[in-house]
This record gives structure tokens, sequence and C-alpha cells, in this order.
């Protein structure tokens, strides 16, 4: 894969050295998952378990669903299973890479059991109701295919990738969109990562809380930098 898609490494594609190791399967347990909660949750401020299990699947999901759409771009298939996949964390702990071995050419229906089974082990330890989850799995999928568009320079090939995948897997997970704004491309987000609750956070650029003119004359600064 390093050597068919360009900043592998970069796309969470290849494992940094030094990090910790944990089966993808770690992550459908809910007593593990509460675990990672616990060290996830900040010692000053108050801060909702809830936000912080959001917060966590919002960086999860990206890292889980990149192996297998990698693959499709790069036409060499890897699995989507989650017994199948590797997930390197840095302190904190945060997912920074996943890595997997050949799977199915066609990854919906294991993309769907492993969102199912993470989904569900985020809801139970967070407290947290599964669907909005479900639609960060979304924007992960959209954003993923749009990080790999880029780096391959196919962004409208690649990220048209990303209805038909969504419509495979089907519900609960809501459809991907996306916008243009001046020459680039970004999600429309279906969800918000609630960043903005932890310590010191704020409101993402593409925040679907941020008003719709708002949102849109930001994106156009950040695509004029482009």
């Amino acid at each position: 894969m390093a050597g068919r898609l360009r900043g592998a490494a970069s796309l969470g594609l290849v494992v940094p050295p030094g990090t910790a190791l944990v089966p993808g399967v770690r992550f459908a347990d809910p007593a593990w998952t509460a675990q990672v909660l616990d060290a996830r949750t900040p010692r000053r401020g108050p801060v909702e378990r809830g936000t912080v299990a959001t917060v966590w699947w919002y960086s999860a999901s990206t890292v889980l669903v990149t192996p297998s759409l990698a693959g499709l771009v790069a036409g060499i298939p890897l699995s989507a299973r989650l017994a199948d996949l590797t997930v390197a964390l840095l302190p904190g702990p945060t997912p920074i890479a996943a890595v997997a071995p050949t799977g199915a050419a066609d990854p919906a229906a294991d993309l769907r059991g492993t969102l199912a089974a993470v989904v569900a082990a985020v809801a139970e330890a967070g407290g947290v109701r599964e669907r909005p989850l479900w639609a960060i799995a979304t924007d992960a999928l959209a954003n993923a295919l749009l990080t790999l568009g880029r780096a391959t320079g196919r962004v409208p090939e690649v990220t048209a990738l990303a209805r038909p995948l969504a419509e495979a897997i089907g519900t609960p997970l809501p459809l991907p969109r996306y916008e243009d704004v001046g020459r680039a491309r970004f999600t429309r987000r279906a969800s918000c990562c609630l960043l903005y609750r932890m310590p010191a956070g704020s409101l993402c650029t593409s925040c679907p809380r941020r008003p719709p003119a708002e949102r849109h004359a930001l994106l156009e600064d950040v695509a004029r930098r482009w």
C-alpha cells in the first residue's frame, strides 16, 4: 500500500514506530472502551461522559475505515473486518493508524459489521445514543475518501465512491455529502464531533452547528489558501 499511495504514513496506513498496537476487536468491547474513556476524560473542568465518547469515536472511526477505503482507491482490496485490523495508538490513547490484510473487493458488508459493533460499544460505554455515532461514521467515510482523493489527485473520482458505498452499507448510516467551495471540495458534515465541549475546544470550521453563511465563508478562506 505504501508503494501505491503517496504519503501512506500520513494517511494512517503505516504504523509509526513506538506506538502501542491493539487488535481491532478491542474497539467492540464496551469494557475496554469504558477504560479508554476514563483515560481520556479531562481532569480539569466538568466534561460529560457522552462528550468524551463522541470525541473518541470521531478519531477512531476514521482510522478504522481508512484501510479498506484505501484498498478501494489503490486497487488492492484490504479487509474491513474488525477481526483483521490492527490499530496503532498514541498516548491518550489516540488512534493514529490501522493496518489490514487483503480482503473482499466489495467491503460494504464488512464495513457495516465493523461500524455496528464499535458503535454499539461506544454507545454503551459512553451512555449515548447510537444514531449520532452513525452520523459521525458517515462523515469519517466521506472525509477518508476525500483525503484519499486529494492524495491521489483524483478527488471527483474517489469521492464519487462515497454514496454507493454508503447505500450498500445501509441504514442507519446517513448518505455522505460533499460541497464545492471555490476550487476545493469539502465534506458537508452530518455530525458534530463535540470537540467544542472539551476544555479549550472550539467549533470546527465545517461544523454543522455554524450558520450556513458563516461556514461557507470560512471554507472559502480555506479554499483560497489552498
